[in-house]
């Protein structure tokens, strides 16, 4: 496995690495072999705060927890991915049992200008083929409330997001 650990206002000292791969270690009995992971542990003032993140055969998984101690930031983030693996792996196994397939509600998105909007940051990322039930997996995996992907049946890029009413929406260009 490569495992990267980075600190961001912190010294990595032997201890806490050996701490942070044990604990990630653990996660390969969920997932089998890991072939790579992050960690970074950050401090501002007294908030350690500890993002693990964990590419998947496409899939991302991410938590990121923040408390009064390093040790303990590590072991709730890690209880956090360990969750959502359990969620997803029994999602799986009910939709390959069911052969039922998510259902996705489509609806226009409204934007609103405001006068004083500004870019404060610029994210860049591969994007990949994916179906957009994979797709629908991948943005609650990571947490997010939508999520930018490569439709796999059109080629096209669409986004998927989670509507306030709980349901799911799909973004599909028109040219």
């Amino acid at each position: 496995m490569n495992l990267i650990v980075r600190g961001k206002n912190i010294p990595i000292t032997d201890s806490l690495r050996d701490y942070v791969e044990k604990r990630i270690f653990k996660m390969e009995r969920f997932l089998g072999e890991i072939e790579e992971a992050q960690a970074t542990l950050s401090v501002e003032k007294d908030r350690h705060r500890v993002e693990v993140t964990i590419p998947l055969n496409g899939f991302l998984l991410r938590g990121e927890e923040e408390t009064g101690d390093m040790y303990s930031s590590v072991d709730l983030v890690m209880d956090k991915l360990e969750k959502q693996v359990e969620k997803y792996k029994t999602k799986l196994i009910k939709k390959i049992k069911s052969r039922n397939l998510v259902e996705i509600v489509v609806s226009p998105v409204i934007q609103n200008e405001e006068e004083q909007s500004q870019i404060i940051r610029t994210k860049r990322f591969a994007i990949k083929p994916m179906t957009v039930e994979e797709a629908v997996m991948q943005m609650n995996l990571i947490g997010h409330s939508f999520f930018v992907f490569s439709n796999a049946e059109s080629e096209e890029v669409n986004v998927v997001y989670r509507r306030k009413d709980g349901h799911y929406g799909l973004i599909e260009p028109e040219f």
